[in-house]
């Protein structure tokens, strides 16, 4: 275990993220982001294994079966993690590797996989499980002459539907 904390260390230090261990062992790792712009994801070593974990969005408010089956054909192309729901809904990627498998070169695929995963994902999930909200914040926001500029990735949520078949 003290060779994997090394090796995890080490990763980290070189990957210029932002870390922390609050406690032998356990690492929390801040990955920057675009559209979400920062994934929290925890590493945390046990006696055989490596669990990592990071939190992708809360639990969808709609479309809840359009969401989950997003997810689960999407882990069908990820590396060493899966989205899963934690009891509450919320959604997670999640993943678990051998000691054996703790290397600069798997860390630093995992980290990259979980930064993508989450990244990636995160506006399409929005989109399916939020747009309700996303046109109540538009409009509470253009109602008030409030920047919309963060949601401007939703636009084709938020504008007046066209005369029939124009675009």
């Amino acid at each position: 275990m003290a060779d994997s904390s090394r090796i995890i260390e080490d990763c980290l230090r070189d990957s210029g993220a932002t870390w922390e261990s609050p406690e032998p062992g356990r690492y929390v790792v801040t990955l920057p982001g675009t559209r979400k712009l920062a994934t929290t994801c925890s590493l945390v070593l046990g006696r055989h294994s490596l669990s990592v974990n990071a939190f992708v969005i809360r639990r969808p408010d709609e479309n809840h079966a359009a969401v989950h089956r997003w997810l689960l054909e999407r882990n069908t192309r990820l590396y060493g993690v899966a989205f899963a729901l934690d009891r509450l809904g919320d959604v997670y990627l999640a993943g678990r590797l051998p000691l054996a498998a703790v290397t600069p070169e798997e860390i630093d695929r995992i980290l990259g996989t979980v930064l993508e995963a989450a990244d990636g994902s995160f506006n399409t999930l929005l989109e399916l499980g939020f747009a309700s909200a996303i046109r109540k914040e538009y409009a509470w926001r253009t109602a008030r002459g409030e920047s919309t500029r963060n949601l401007d990735a939703f636009a084709h949520l938020t504008r007046p539907a066209g005369p029939e078949g124009a675009e």
